[in-house]
């Protein structure tokens, strides 16, 4: 029986990035998606990206080139724009996968309990666009959120972020969270969502790659790092949330380095979280819902 794909709305807010922008543009528009709404938000660059976005501008559902406000308002504007069941955004300067759409939409359409979805194997690109970094994560839950472990990496004590390449959602979660961006938030609007969407539905993660952070040395993430995770634990208090300390940070690192015969009793102490996840059965059997302790 063939699914129905759902239509997934992508928006890319953009400034001066020509150098990045048309391997972006590319890595959604090549994935040949048969049911994409995609729109372009440029922030009225000077630097050859308007001629990029003409090349592909037959293949966008709009496009727009002008002052926006910043990045966080050009993405309400340009979601306000979309129609789609499916939500994501791609930064300008970075990619996803060649199946990443495919996957998506096959999760979605098959499953409407998942709200939004993520990667267990989050990517790093390098400047020259190469896959340079994997991590892996072993899931994603509200407890382990709340607890401090999902803020930005860069500190011992943060077992691992949602990147935002790589997580979907929902329109109608979306909505019930807010329909937008918050503004307030010069950095770390992204974090702020995830409470949000954290306070609605499970976070469900699946074991393929689906897109990439292009670190090279010009964002305003890598520039400002400070400041997105001095964002980022303020919402965390603000949502009611705790930064964890390093004895806590202690516990639940032995607690993730324990047999799997003991996972259950880890579980009991409260020292692993429960994850929702959406792996690929052996013999192609297709995708399956499971949960695991993480």
């Amino acid at each position: 029986m063939s699914l129905s794909l759902p239509k997934i709305s992508i928006v890319t807010p953009s400034f001066n990035q020509a150098a990045f922008l048309g391997d972006a543009m590319d890595s959604v528009l090549h994935q040949d998606y048969p049911a994409l709404e995609y729109v372009l938000m440029d922030g009225g660059s000077t630097d050859g990206s308007v001629d990029l976005i003409r090349e592909r501008q037959e293949r966008l559902a709009s496009w727009t080139s002008g002052p926006d406000g910043g990045h966080y308002t050009a993405l309400n504007t340009g979601f306000a724009q979309t129609s789609g069941e499916v939500m994501g955004w791609l930064n300008s300067d970075d990619k996803y996968l060649p199946w990443t759409l495919s996957v998506v939409g096959e999760i979605f359409a098959q499953f409407p309990e998942v709200e939004w979805l993520t990667t267990l194997f989050p990517l790093r690109w390098d400047a020259r666009g190469r896959a340079v970094r994997c991590s892996q994560r072993s899931g994603y839950s509200r407890e382990a959120f709340m607890a401090g472990e999902h803020l930005p990496a860069g500190h011992w004590r943060y077992e691992g972020w949602v990147q935002q390449e790589s997580t979907f959602w929902r329109r109608s979660l979306w909505d019930r969270a807010g329909g937008a961006l918050d503004t307030r938030w010069k950095l770390a609007a992204d974090f702020e969502l995830w409470a949000r969407f954290h306070r609605h539905a499970k976070l469900y993660a699946v074991d393929t790659p689906l897109g990439g952070f292009r670190l090279h040395g010009d964002q305003k993430t890598s520039l400002q790092k400070a400041l997105y995770h001095e964002e980022a634990e303020a919402i965390l208090q603000l949502y009611g949330g705790a930064i964890p300390g390093r004895l806590a940070a202690l516990g639940r690192s032995l607690a993730l380095h324990c047999p799997k015969a003991l996972h259950g009793v880890c579980g009991a102490l409260g020292l692993r979280y429960p994850a929702a996840l959406c792996l690929r059965e052996r013999g192609d059997a297709g995708w399956a819902l499971s949960s695991a302790l993480h």
